[in-house]
């Protein structure tokens, strides 16, 4: 133990000793850490992570969950060190200081703590890092707060030094403290996961990296090329250039022959899976995240991208691993792809993925609603729907891997036959024979994209070659083969206008493949029985089996009604010859709207009579669910309710205000196009003047009448829709009280459907949508949402 810097006060203590990146010493008796600082205004990188969950997806506080990254360094400012942290939104890169200076001093900077100095010798420095450990650094507090889960804070007495995976190391050091949050739960969700909800006990991890060497270049990023990027404001940039800069961010990887046409890497980029994974789940994450080697050898790298079992004694926060973590929640939710990042260059120092372990499962479920009687015979003939959950689960791997490698989610890759795995899959499932086919639910390998958007981060360029022409030539490539690229701003919003970008869709056609997606659910809720599930199994588990199924065409539908008032755009770049943008053409528009009302018909949308006697009321310890049916009838199944809900997910799109604003301007411009009036005289044609002999279809279409007739009052007085707009919608409105009282053509709910437009009329700045039931949660993560670090 070397204690030369210390005073014989401190040397008489028991200290246990780290020798690392910094030197640090261990006091048991006081539960306290020393670190000895070497150099001032050294800079490094400070990362925290929560190393252990709350367990809510909710709440959204998981295991291994990343917080900030810094770039920090210790100033002495009278008898304290202070951790200062640089702003590097604002630089300078130039020679001249004093222009750095100007800079660096025109905007504020953040001082994390400040430490008192116990001792001074030689120009090292002692100083107590306790203190900074035992704050709540991640901010549980505040997301619980935010959450509306209750005030908290820290309460040391009930607190501790972690030593566990407190470690030192060359390049790195390590710490972690057990804090205990105190205070009172006021939400729904802590109750659900922690023992005792006033008392939250959860492990925070520290970690005081080496900054990499200088010999990393940064990569100029294009807005065309599929990659993450960081940006930067360069004050020091000439007037005619842009002060804002954008780099890629990447993974440093360099060829050991940088001559050689295919060479191993000096170092290769290694992934490690969680080892508390399951089997079979093991080794289909090792198999979907290594498809990521496909694409480096298509630039010339061998044996460059790896995926090992982290071993058991390593730690999944230290910066030293890229980490496949497999997480347990109380729910399903999302999974997450991030990574540490060189805030200076984009280069990125740690992959870590966070795997959601109940996804599997939803896709299980998927499988198991769609099959035909897969448990009649017995319970154990589950392996085709195992194999569909496993084929997700390798593709998912793949998707996540990606973010950490530097790549950003394409939802256009669907309509180039799958092309990315950073794409949402929804499952394929064909009509064979007339059967179901699980067959060919999810692709396998690495897309043809994938390898493009790895060839633009990745590829090394030789001395004499021009850089900017070089990744230019790769991007033109896959603009003549076809691949396209476009990401989550144009395609998640409800209102979003591209129309071949879209989440969780399949097929290079929207308009035929909801067609298909609808014959599959047909075709699936016929051959529903309780067969579905298990013997022993109570019926409350077959009605949730259902619901997947029943909401089957969400996906797709909602990707179709993106034709309407539809727009086929490219990032466009000056030079590089993609098309920038142009409205779809009419018969599109208008094929689009023929197909998605068909999801607005009772015989599409009512649950078969004799199917609606399997769901008898809940059994005891089975509740209902948020990703359960949700309806008015009490204890009862409520099979018009499902009628309603679906329609509205379907009205949600159709009728988005911003869509329905696109039409007008179409038509505008264009005479040929759709028009707001044809599409709504459409609407009301298949709803209001639907007429039905059978008396249950017949109320499933007055509940589909009633969300048609409610989102186009929405129209009428949203403060998104043109003045245009609301003219339509109000004649509309007209037209409907019309046909309610036209004498020969009768609907037993006239007057009520009468009530609502005069109560809409008296005041119509007070109408709000009296919304369906809510749709159960289905997307197949549970959530809408991906989540990955983009600075």
């Amino acid at each position: 133990m070397n204690l030369d810097v210390f005073s014989q006060a401190l040397k008489d203590k028991n200290l246990t000793a780290y020798t690392g990146f910094f030197n640090f010493y261990y006091e048991e008796s006081q539960d306290k850490i020393y670190l000895e600082v070497k150099e001032l205004n050294f800079e490094f990188l400070y990362v925290n992570f929560l190393a252990t969950g709350v367990g809510s997806n909710d709440i959204g506080l998981d295991r291994g969950q990343l917080g900030k990254e810094r770039l920090v360094k210790f100033e002495k400012a009278g008898n304290k060190l202070l951790l200062v942290q640089s702003n590097l939104v604002y630089r300078a890169n130039t020679d001249n200081k004093l222009e750095k200076n100007g800079v660096e001093h025109a905007f504020a900077k953040s001082v994390l703590f400040g430490f008192e100095i116990i001792q001074e010798e030689n120009g090292k420095y002692i100083i107590d890092i306790t203190p900074f450990l035992m704050q709540d650094t991640h901010g549980v507090s505040t997301v619980l707060k935010v959450k509306k889960e209750g005030d908290y804070k820290v309460d040391l007495t009930k607190s501790a030094l972690s030593k566990q995976r407190t470690k030192a190391f060359p390049k790195n050091v390590e710490f972690e403290a057990l804090l205990t949050l105190k205070g009172t739960p006021t939400g729904k969700y802590l109750q659900t996961v922690v023992p005792t909800p006033s008392l939250i006990s959860v492990i925070q991890h520290h970690s005081f990296i080496a900054l990499p060497d200088g010999n990393y270049k940064p990569r100029v990023f294009n807005v065309g090329s599929g990659a993450l990027s960081m940006s930067y404001l360069d004050y020091a940039a000439p007037i005619q250039d842009p002060i804002k800069k954008h780099f890629v961010v990447r993974h440093r990887l360099k060829k050991k022959n940088p001559e050689a046409e295919i060479s191993e890497a000096i170092e290769p980029i290694i992934y490690y899976l969680d080892p508390g994974t399951p089997e079979p789940i093991r080794t289909g994450l090792l198999e979907g995240a290594s498809w990521w080697n496909q694409a480096f050898e298509a630039i010339g790298f061998k044996n460059a991208f790896k995926v090992k079992m982290l071993p058991e004694d390593a730690d999944p926060m230290d910066c030293r691993y890229n980490i496949i973590q497999w997480i347990h929640r109380s729910t399903r939710g999302w999974s997450s792809g991030r990574s540490v990042v060189d805030p200076r260059t984009g280069e990125i120092i740690k992959g870590h993925v966070s795997l959601g372990s109940l996804r599997i499962r939803q896709d299980f479920l998927i499988a198991q609603a769609l099959m035909d009687k897969p448990f009649k015979e017995n319970d154990n003939k589950y392996k085709p729907i195992l194999e569909m959950a496993l084929a997700r689960i390798r593709q998912l791997s793949a998707h996540e891997v990606g973010h950490t490698l530097g790549f950003a989610h394409n939802f256009a890759a669907s309509t180039n036959g799958n092309a990315s795995v950073m794409d949402y899959p929804h499952p394929k499932i064909e009509l064979k024979n007339n059967e179901i086919s699980l067959e060919n639910t999810y692709s396998t390998g690495i897309g043809e994209w994938d390898k493009i958007a790895v060839a633009y981060s990745y590829s090394e360029f030789s001395e004499t070659e021009d850089d900017l022409n070089a990744l230019k030539d790769i991007l033109d490539s896959a603009s003549k083969k076809g691949l396209r690229f476009i990401t989550d701003s144009d395609a998640r919003a409800p209102g979003s206008a591209h129309a071949f970008a879209h989440l969780w869709d399949n097929g290079k056609n929207p308009i035929n493949e909801l067609d298909a997606v609808l014959q599959v659910r047909e075709k699936a809720i016929s051959n529903f029985s309780v067969d579905n599930i298990r013997t022993f199994e109570p019926y409350s588990a077959l009605e949730d089996v259902f619901v997947p199924l029943y909401f089957f065409h969400r996906y797709q539908t909602e990707a179709a009604t993106k034709l309407v008032a539809g727009l086929d755009y490219n990032y466009a770049i000056k030079g590089d010859g993609n098309n920038i943008t142009d409205a779809l053409n009419a018969d599109t528009q208008r094929n689009a709207l023929k197909v998605i009302i068909k999801t607005l018909s009772a015989e599409t949308l009512a649950i078969p009579k004799e199917k609606l006697k399997l769901f008898p009321p809940r059994a005891p310890n089975y509740p209902r669910t948020r990703e359960s049916f949700k309806g008015l009838t009490g204890v009862s199944f409520d099979a018009l309710s499902a009628v309603s809900t679906s329609s509205a997910l379907t009205l949600k799109y159709l009728l988005h205000p911003e869509r329905m604003n696109r039409l007008i301007q179409q038509k505008s411009l264009d005479n040929e196009q759709l028009s707001i009036r044809e599409l709504l005289e459409q609407l009301i044609d298949s709803s209001f003047n639907k007429k039905y002999e059978d008396d249950y279809l017949n109320e499933s279409q007055q509940m589909i009448n009633v969300e048609v007739l409610k989102y186009i009052m929405n129209l009428a007085v949203n403060d998104k829709t043109f003045f245009q707009v609301k003219a339509e919608a109000n004649q509309t409105i007209e037209y409907i009280l019309m046909l309610l009282e036209d004498k020969n053509n009768p609907n037993k709910y006239a007057n009520q459907f009468a009530k609502m437009i005069s109560e809409f009329r008296k005041t119509p700045n007070k109408f709000k949508i009296n919304h369906a039931p809510q749709i159960p949660d289905g997307s197949p993560i549970g959530s809408s949402i991906c989540h990955y670090k983009l600075n």
